[in-house]
C-alpha cells in the first residue's frame, strides 16, 4: 500500500518541477520584424526568482515605458549595449545584485547579452534605458 503522505508529496514536487520549467523560458517573438530585443532582470542572488522581463522592439518603439530612449541609445551603439556610454551617477555601495540578459536581433546580427551588476544604479548607469523595466 502506497504511503498518501509520499504521494501528495511527489506530486506536489512534479508540480513545483514543471512550473519552474515553464516560469524559466522566456516568451520568445515567433516572427518579429526590425530590430528587438527580449530583456530581464532578475534581482537577488542566483537562486532568486524574482525575474521579470519585456519584448523591446524598436520598429517602432515600444515594449516598456522607456522603450524610445532605449532603442536611441542601442541605434547609437549598432545594437552593442556595451557600448552604451556610462552615466555619471552617485551610486550607493550597498550589495544588491541584479542580473540583466537580453536576446535578440538587431541589423540581422543576433545579440546575446548577460551581466550582473551589483546593484540597480550601477547597472542603469552602464546600460542606459535599455534595462528600465516599470515596476
Amino acid at each position: 500500500m502506497t504511503n498518501p503522505t509520499h504521494a501528495v508529496r511527489g506530486g506536489l514536487l512534479a508540480a513545483l518541477a514543471l512550473l519552474t520549467v515553464g516560469a524559466s523560458a522566456p516568451a520568445r517573438p515567433a516572427a518579429v520584424q526590425g530590430d528587438w530585443l527580449y530583456v530581464s532582470l532578475t534581482r537577488g542572488d542566483a537562486r532568486s526568482s524574482d525575474t521579470r522581463g519585456t519584448l523591446l522592439l524598436c520598429d517602432p518603439p515600444q515594449g516598456h515605458g522607456r522603450a524610445t530612449e532605449a532603442c536611441a541609445e542601442l541605434r547609437q551603439t549598432d545594437g552593442d549595449i556595451t557600448r552604451i556610454p556610462h552615466r555619471n551617477a552617485i551610486c550607493t555601495e550597498i550589495y544588491a545584485p541584479v542580473r540583466a540578459t537580453a536576446e535578440g536581433q538587431w541589423n540581422g546580427r543576433t545579440i546575446a547579452y548577460e551581466q550582473t551588476f551589483a546593484n540597480a544604479c550601477v547597472m542603469a548607469a552602464r546600460t542606459g534605458s535599455v534595462f528600465a523595466l516599470s515596476d
